[in-house]
């Protein structure tokens, strides 16, 4: 399933990536638009392939400066809202 989700309160204005229900949930094909474009694509390099659970356990939480948020908590509740909904 195409996932899209709208950030809030990071640099990152949208998340778009695969979630495939059948395969444990795993998370691939991950693009962010907006934010710092090689710590981003780091960062979809780095989770490609994990399972929403392995996603969420690692990115949620992070915070970047004082925006109670970063780009990576963002991803886990992209991934969260992704599973939920399927």
């Amino acid at each position: 399933m195409l996932a899209k989700f709208q950030t809030r309160g990071s640099c990152c204005k949208e998340i778009v990536f695969d979630i495939d229900k059948d395969d444990n949930y795993r998370v691939s094909n991950i693009v962010f638009y907006g934010g710092c474009n090689g710590n981003l694509k780091m960062i979809a390099k780095l989770v490609n392939g994990m399972t929403a659970d392995e996603i969420i356990a690692k990115c949620s939480g992070n915070i970047c400066g004082n925006k109670g948020t970063s780009c990576a908590d963002q991803l886990a509740k992209a991934v969260a809202a992704a599973k939920e909904q399927i």
